[in-house]
């Protein structure tokens, strides 16, 4: 993804209609405005919709209450490990985009393209399909209180509702940003809402499941496995720390900053998260939570009484935004993995008048429709967490190997080498056990990802195609742009066709040196 600042000069040098509508920095008090509005944002983008879904996920796989609550609080010391490493990895690789930058410039080419292929089919898609079906069931759950709201109209609810906001994000980037701006708000009652009425049942001495005797009271010994199932439940909940990575070149002072904005964040999101899951607990058993399909729902009706309607209400509407915004940011980095030449270039283009990347987002919701239609919302959350560990893995093996090759490159922020380390043996743990108790699933992932190999050394490294292929790909380019009523953005990437861009000519040699 590129940053705010270059996605604006993108949609049109002379633009009345860019990706991010921002103000313009034009002196130090809105320079350091934005930072602040940035570093604010950051527990926004990683408190979403995951914690109305992930607590049944992490319980079934922990056998009891404590271990549950230990799972989470681990859950956010390893995530301020990994944003520890991204710090300095976004100081010594001063380049919005996060992962995909650093792994493309440590790597080379081919390994930047299949993270970049692993978001665009499996990341982006399988967090959609998750979210879209919890905003299903948590607004279909009050129409079938005692019992699973039917399979069909759960999912024909969830594929209407990411039609619509594909339209949205279609016709308008302002309408897209103000349904992100409004129903931010959802997530954020329905949690304050959960936190408060917990403190009060604690209060009033109904805390009787956060015993310790009855809190770990086993009622299934888990296995290593189950334990690094419930790790990656709880990780999808923390999936966004490493936010602030694709807007690195905005930051003022990132060396200062960055730390700063982990140091807050992360703790402050482990407690909404842990003081969310007590919350339940003062208010549910066990059984009860595990037997619910929408838990903040149950939540709701046990100790809201004729308020009760708020938490569905509440929830659905932070899940409605949150489908919105990885719908806006899934589209984004479509469109940026074009601009570098590795994605087909129709998903470079804008509309015309609207000036939204319209091929990128139909590539997005197509391949969440599809997703949604081959999982359960548990299955999908092991699925997208799996390849989300595995890239974050990757990148922070990056940070060691940049150590080695380059040991005397400034590094503005440099952690001690038992921070990646230590979170590198979490995640060789995680990844090898959760192999092992979900092969089919991870295995289909870690298949998926490498059918990339074939597709960049046929369309990326392979410059010089027959003159009927590349008369194929014009035409199904000039296709698609009549079909979508879609360009190249004024300074964009008009000339990608006749020549690739110098970035990606030097991520082919880079590949051609390597071989």
């Amino acid at each position: 993804l590129s940053s705010h600042t270059n996605q604006t000069k993108l949609i049109g040098q002379n633009s009345h209609c860019p990706i991010f509508p921002l103000p313009h920095n034009k002196n130090a008090f809105l320079a350091f405005f934005y930072l602040t509005e940035n570093l604010l944002s950051f527990p926004g983008n990683i408190i979403g919709s995951g914690i109305f879904i992930s607590p049944k996920g992490v319980l079934e796989h922990t056998g009891s209450v404590g271990l549950a609550l230990i799972i989470w609080v681990l859950g956010g010391g390893v995530a301020a490990l990994g944003s520890l490493c991204y710090a300095e990895l976004g100081v010594t690789i001063p380049k919005s985009g996060g992962d995909y930058s650093y792994v493309t410039e440590i790597f080379g080419g081919l390994a930047g393209f299949l993270l970049l292929w692993s978001a665009v089919l499996i990341m982006y898609p399988t967090s959609l399909a998750v979210i879209a079906l919890t905003f299903s069931n948590y607004v279909l759950q009050p129409v079938f209180p005692n019992c699973i709201p039917p399979y069909n109209a759960s999912r024909i609810l969830s594929m209407v509702c990411l039609l619509l906001l594909t339209w949205v994000n279609s016709s308008s980037v302002r309408w897209a940003t103000r349904i992100q701006d409004i129903f931010t708000a959802g997530k954020l009652l329905a949690l304050a809402l959960i936190i408060i009425v917990g403190f009060i049942q604690i209060f009033k001495g109904n805390y009787e499941e956060l015993t310790p005797s009855k809190a770990f009271n086993f009622w299934m010994t888990p296995s290593v496995g189950h334990l690094a199932l419930a790790f990656l439940q709880g990780s999808f909940a923390f999936s966004g720390w490493n936010f602030l990575n694709y807007v690195t070149e905005e930051l003022v002072d990132p060396r200062r900053n960055l730390p700063r904005a982990i140091f807050i964040s992360i703790p402050l999101v482990t407690f909404v998260y842990t003081f969310t899951n007590i919350a339940y607990f003062t208010a549910m058993s066990p059984q009860e939570l595990l037997s619910s399909n929408a838990v903040a729902v149950t939540f709701g009706e046990k100790l809201l009484g004729y308020f009760s309607w708020v938490m569905p209400v509440s929830v659905a509407l932070s899940t409605f935004g949150g489908i919105n915004g990885y719908l806006f940011t899934s589209s984004r980095l479509c469109f940026s993995g074009a601009r570098e030449g590795h994605l087909p270039s129709l998903l470079a283009m804008i509309h015309v008048k609207h000036c939204t990347p319209i091929p990128a987002l139909l590539v997005c919701c197509l391949a969440t429709l599809i997703i949604m239609l081959v999982g359960d919302t548990y299955t999908l959350i092991n699925y997208v967490s799996f390849i989300n560990y595995l890239c974050y893995g990757v990148t922070i093996i990056g940070l060691i190997v940049l150590r080695w090759k380059k040991p005397k490159i400034f590094r503005p922020i440099k952690v001690n080498l038992l921070v990646p380390i230590t979170y590198l043996a979490f995640w060789a743990f995680l990844l090898i056990f959760s192999l092992y108790s979900e092969p089919v699933v991870c295995g289909v992932g870690l298949i998926i990802i490498l059918t990339g190999v074939p597709v960049f050394f046929l369309g990326v490294y392979w410059r010089n195609k027959p003159k009927c292929v590349n008369r194929l790909i014009e035409s199904m380019t000039c296709w698609g742009q009549k079909l979508c009523f879609v360009v190249y953005p004024q300074g964009g990437v008009a000339e990608e066709e006749q020549a690739p861009s110098a970035r990606s000519r030097r991520l082919v040699s880079e590949t051609t040196a390597r071989k």
